[in-house]
């Protein structure tokens, strides 16, 4: 663990990633606008979660917060998880819990950018668009 943050030292450059951490990006990148979409209304913390995806492939942030930040956006999307999504009310209180718990540990590497570009990608859902990162994405 680094000795600075608490969190484990995971310096290095793209070649040096964990698998884990390759994994989880690519999940994310794959299933995280598709699952949002589908459950919006229903995430009450999804301007948290588009700003830790914004934060997570931001070329600046650290690659220590990538790998946090791409692990709890990863569990938002995995299927089966402590508590089942659909249960209404109930359903996302542990990815709530996963995500907020990621935010604070790298809340100093979100950028106000992150957390404007999330806002507007919000109201961009909720109007039933699709923001232009949907499709580059």
């Amino acid at each position: 663990m680094s000795q600075q943050d608490g969190m484990p030292n995971m310096q290095g450059d793209e070649n040096t990633l964990p698998a884990t951490i390759h994994r989880n990006e690519e999940t994310v990148r794959n299933e995280f606008w598709p699952k949002l979409k589908k459950f919006l209304s229903r995430v009450p913390f999804a301007e948290k979660a588009v700003a830790a995806y914004y934060c997570a492939f931001d070329d600046d942030t650290p690659l220590r917060v990538k790998g946090v930040l791409l692990a709890a956006l990863a569990y938002f999307i995995m299927p089966i998880d402590v508590v089942p999504d659909m249960i209404i009310g109930l359903g996302f209180t542990d990815d709530l819990t996963v995500l907020v718990t990621a935010y604070s540990l790298i809340h100093s590497h979100m950028k106000p950018e992150h957390i404007e570009k999330a806002r507007e990608t919000i109201e961009r859902l909720r109007r039933g668009e699709t923001p232009e990162d949907l499709t580059n994405s």
